[in-house]
């Protein structure tokens, strides 16, 4: 037999490497990319909701289907209450999904230490995205620093309820949707009576339509964008404060509940636009106001402000530690910008579209009146629209809930003790800046 030299060897060891190599290589071109995506079960609204994973299997389906090497998973039965203590563990362990729904209070903390990735240069980049396709409002929701960092799911604003058979039933009309302030107080201080002649009022005029809520209609702002100034002291506020004040008299002190409303006794309340959809729907419509007709309208407008009111989004981001950032990409815009997936959000969700051309069509409109009873007023598409572009975000920064409960406790005073409104804001707006800074 004929020995093999040394160079005949290397060139048999060269080519086996290089077969090896290729089988190897082929084998992991061959082998599916995973994708995560990190989402929770039920309704972001507090609302109940038994369709949480058909739009999101739905857009898997189709994102697979155009991306034949590409496998979406996610951990199904992850609850909301649960889902920021599961996401942090994901987070410590290095193993963060690629694609993840952010909660509202989670935002601030995401995007300020580096978990989700900057979007700026993706849509910039991207000749297939154009931001002016979402709402305004919806789009700075996701927004930190003036930095894109997540794109909105789903939106919901709040309206105002309105008891449409008690406002009949005493010869007042339901108010257009320009409404101002004396608009409210009118009506309210002619429903606030006491229909017993027990001396203590039984009929009220609103539930829960708190002074921050007035100071939104009134174009102010309690703190600016990143939370590091407080603004009580504005002249706004205080306007805000002594209406709030005004609406709280006429009740005499009487507190009202959630029983009286629920009996037809309040003529106004904020409700969020996933509990209108809910409510208006069986089997639940059997449960919850059925003893009056009810519809929804703006809030009224103050001396400075416009008919405004506050929207939420649940915002989706991108793992910035993806390793598969293009894709990440492509399957955040199916999510949030692809049309046909975002009109399901009124067919198999309880919230609105952050899509213009969605939420403000016809075919939206008819998803909706499917819900109405004959005979009941449906909130129209231009009113949707409306209302969510011209609404007002609502602060992320942290310790945003402690600064508004120093706030809260000493305008309670206010209503309570009746303290003096303009002494009480310089008071708020020190105690409150200085726990800013801290």
């Amino acid at each position: 037999m004929k020995k093999i030299s040394i160079k005949q060897w290397a060139v048999i060891c060269a080519c086996t490497a290089a077969l090896t190599a290729g089988a190897i290589t082929l084998r992991e071109l061959n082998k599916p990319v995973v994708l995560e995506l990190g989402m929770f079960v039920g309704s972001n609204w507090g609302v109940a909701n038994a369709n949480s994973y058909v739009i999101i299997d739905k857009a898997i389906e189709r994102f697979e289907s155009e991306h034949k090497n590409v496998k979406v998973l996610y951990d199904s039965g992850i609850q909301k209450v649960d889902y920021s203590e599961w996401f942090a563990r994901r987070v410590l362990s290095g193993n963060a999904p690629d694609v993840f729904m952010v909660l509202s209070s989670d935002f601030y903390q995401f995007s300020s230490m580096g978990i989700m990735k900057n979007l700026d240069g993706l849509m910039q980049s991207d000749e297939s995205f154009h931001k002016d396709k979402f709402f305004t409002t919806a789009l700075d929701s996701g927004k930190y620093g003036g930095t894109q960092y997540a794109l909105p799911y789903e939106i919901v604003p709040t309206l105002m309820f309105v008891n449409k058979s008690l406002l009949l039933s005493n010869g007042i009309q339901v108010p257009s949707y320009d409404w101002t302030w004396n608009d409210f107080y009118d009506i309210c201080s002619r429903l606030t009576q006491d229909s017993h002649q027990n001396e203590a009022a039984n009929r009220f005029g609103t539930l829960n339509f708190n002074w921050y809520d007035v100071v939104t209609t009134n174009g102010a702002y309690l703190f600016d964008a990143d939370g590091k100034q407080a603004n009580f002291t504005d002249e706004r506020v205080a306007e805000a404060i002594r209406f709030s004040k005004q609406i709280y008299d006429l009740n005499h002190g009487q507190k009202v509940t959630q029983e009286d409303f629920d009996n037809g006794n309040v003529a106004f309340m904020p409700l969020l636009f996933a509990e209108y959809r809910t409510y208006k729907t069986y089997p639940y419509k059997i449960k919850k106001y059925t003893s009056f007709q009810w519809d929804c309208i703006t809030m009224p407008s103050g001396k400075n402000g416009g008919n405004t009111s506050s929207v939420d989004s649940l915002l989706i981001g991108i793992n910035s530690r993806t390793r598969h950032e293009k894709l990440a990409w492509e399957f955040l815009k199916l999510l949030t910008y692809d049309e046909e997936l975002q009109t399901d959000i009124f067919r198999y969700s309880q919230g609105a579209s952050a899509l213009r051309s969605v939420t403000n069509s016809i075919q939206v409109e008819k998803i909706l009146q499917e819900e109405m009873e004959e005979g009941e007023r449906i909130i129209s598409h231009e009113l949707l629209s409306r209302v969510i572009e011209e609404g007002s975000v609502t602060p992320r920064f942290p310790n945003y809930i402690e600064a508004m409960a120093l706030a809260e406790n000493e305008v309670n005073k206010i209503f309570e003790s009746n303290k003096n409104i303009d002494q009480t804001l310089k008071y708020i707006q020190r105690t409150v800046s200085r726990f800013l800074v801290n």
